[in-house]
């Protein structure tokens, strides 16, 4: 039995076992011996730490609890400790979400490096300023680039929620993410110095000046990546964007926080020059009211007038110009999506790899090319780990081509055995007869043919070969709806048994990043921005002031 040494509320030594008692435990005796209502009453605190209940299993031992601890107890009303007990719970939900966004964004982005994301009905290309795709480094940098976008757009999903901690504890993740990846890789992108901004941003309006510090060396390394990416006159993005200024409210937000922090690093002159050029670009960015309704007459929504005016230098021919621009790449993208969902639903219908790669679809294409069979040489590409030279060898090999028929026409009959068994299964446990049930579907009858003649019980039913082993007839004219012609696509081997997928945090990033364009980064709604500018000149002003007096 150890001893525990209780303060507080109550003043004792109770006897108990660590390794038995749990901190509801603990806590339930501690109420009692002090005639409070309830144990929610009662917070436990042990070296400082506030102990919690946890899931309930932990024991003290578990805690780092020895004999002879010293516990303080304080009574809390019970709507405080129940107040208390919704925050932890609130916590660890947070928490345990936060881990789960992490896990997706690892699992989605390794899936895309390794060629096995198609599969899984998602397919996440990187692009330029420019809208190109773009291949970025070795696999490694790929994944760390991809996780760190994914983790990126969700924080800015969490940024427009006002839920500010929780972005900038993925904003943390994303950082670390791209922190994995070859430096030189990151000096052609611009969303590591974007994703900085964003955490200082989080830090303002968390009201945290705890971080001022850490928000100074940000904003130095946002502002060299940025002058590196853009150049230091935005020359090389305006001229990727075709001469609109898209980097306008981003660079205003930067010199914002620049000021902000040099305000309250007592660096006044330094906030005032910071501050006064982020209010010449706000100034910039503001839509005046003839140009949005000019704009909008033409049938563009509200919001995506201003946005164009804003990226636009409120020039409403460029305005209208890029506007249907954007509405061609939608257009297109529309396009590009539904063609690039019929491949994945093919490659879905060839399996996956040895390895759990989906079959390359343009090495699959060529050997369609050259005159092979599209499932045979699917089959083939499924078999060599896509491997073009070993697929094209056990093509025009006649014994492995051989082979690779014989294994296709095996798991088309396996396909088609097992549809035939789970229609039997649905009949008989509709009450009909198994035996009926058993001819009717091996006569190679639909189910409407089947469920009418089940339910008439008057036309006799067509013999079966005894010597079928319970397959559907093969007669040729003996039509089963399920069958599978030479043409149908072949079922590639199961993928059970992979690890359990997080589908809904996988969708909900997919979503994020999936939403996002080309311009997302750059697309800010300043009037947050506008009002952060007039309090900190306000309050610089009163300082000049109390500079006057005081001298």
């Amino acid at each position: 039995m150890a001893k525990l040494r209780i303060g507080g509320t109550w003043v004792g030594v109770i006897e108990l076992e660590l390794e038995n008692w749990t901190v509801a435990m603990l806590r339930e005796e501690v109420a009692k011996r002090s005639n409070v209502e309830g144990p929610d009453s009662i917070n436990l605190i042990a070296s400082g730490k506030v102990l919690k209940d946890g899931d309930g299993t932990e024991k003290l031992s578990q805690l780092g609890i020895k004999n002879n601890a010293k516990i303080l107890a304080s009574r809390l009303s019970v709507d405080e400790g129940k107040s208390l007990k919704h925050e932890l719970m609130a916590e660890e939900e947070r928490s345990r979400r936060l881990a789960r966004v992490k896990a997706a964004a690892t699992a989605l982005s390794k899936r895309h490096v390794d060629g096995s994301l198609p599969i899984d009905d998602f397919n996440i290309e990187l692009e330029n300023q420019g809208g190109q795709k773009v291949q970025l480094g070795t696999e490694t940098d790929q994944q760390a680039v991809m996780m760190g976008l994914m983790l990126h757009e969700n924080a800015k999903n969490l940024i427009r929620r006002q839920l500010y901690k929780d972005a900038l504890e993925v904003l943390t993740m994303g950082e670390e993410a791209f922190s994995l990846c070859d430096p030189k890789v990151l000096e052609f992108i611009d969303n590591v110095p974007i994703l900085q901004i964003d955490m200082v941003w989080c830090y303002f309006l968390l009201q945290d000046i705890s971080w001022l510090s850490v928000a100074g060396m940000r904003l130095e390394k946002a502002r060299e990546g940025l002058e590196r990416c853009h150049g230091k006159d935005f020359s090389r993005v305006r001229l990727l964007q075709a001469g609109c200024q898209p980097e306008l409210a981003l660079h205003m937000r930067l010199e914002l926080l620049e000021g902000v922090v040099a305000y309250h690093n007592g660096q006044f002159d330094k906030s005032t020059k910071a501050l006064t050029s982020a209010q010449a670009k706000f100034s910039q960015l503001q839509v005046p009211d003839e140009a949005l309704s000019h704009v909008m007459s033409m049938g563009f929504k509200e919001r995506d007038a201003r946005r164009a005016l804003r990226l636009n230098n409120q020039d409403i021919g460029s305005a209208v110009e890029f506007l249907f621009e954007e509405k061609a790449k939608r257009a297109q993208k529309r396009e590009d999506d539904i063609r690039l969902r019929m491949e994945m639903m093919e490659q879905k219908q060839y399996g996956v790899t040895p390895l759990k790669k989906a079959v390359n679809l343009e090495k699959l294409k060529e050997l369609v090319a050259i005159g092979f069979e599209k499932n045979l040489a699917a089959e083939a590409l499924r078999m060599n780990e896509n491997d073009f030279q070993k697929a094209l060898d056990d093509l025009t090999n006649p014994e492995t081509n051989s082979a690779i028929q014989l294994d296709i026409e095996s798991r088309k009959r396996k396909r088609k055995q097992r549809t035939a068994d789970a229609r039997i299964e649905e009949l008989v446990s509709m009450g009909f007869d198994r035996s009926r049930v058993v001819a009717a579907v091996q006569a190679g009858e639909t189910v409407e043919q089947t469920m009418s003649r089940l339910m008439s019980e008057s036309e006799p039913f067509p013999t079966v070969d005894a010597n079928s082993n319970g397959n559907p007839a093969s007669e040729p004219n003996n039509v089963n709806s399920d069958s599978v012609s030479d043409n149908d696509p072949v079922e590639g081997p199961s993928t059970a048994g992979e690890e359990e997928r997080d589908v809904e945090m996988e969708d909900e990033l997919a979503r994020d990043i999936g939403n996002a364009d080309a311009l997302s980064d750059y697309d800010i709604e300043v009037t947050k921005e506008g009002e952060a500018i007039h309090e900190y000149l306000t309050l610089l002003a009163s300082t000049d002031i109390k500079k006057a007096l005081s001298s």
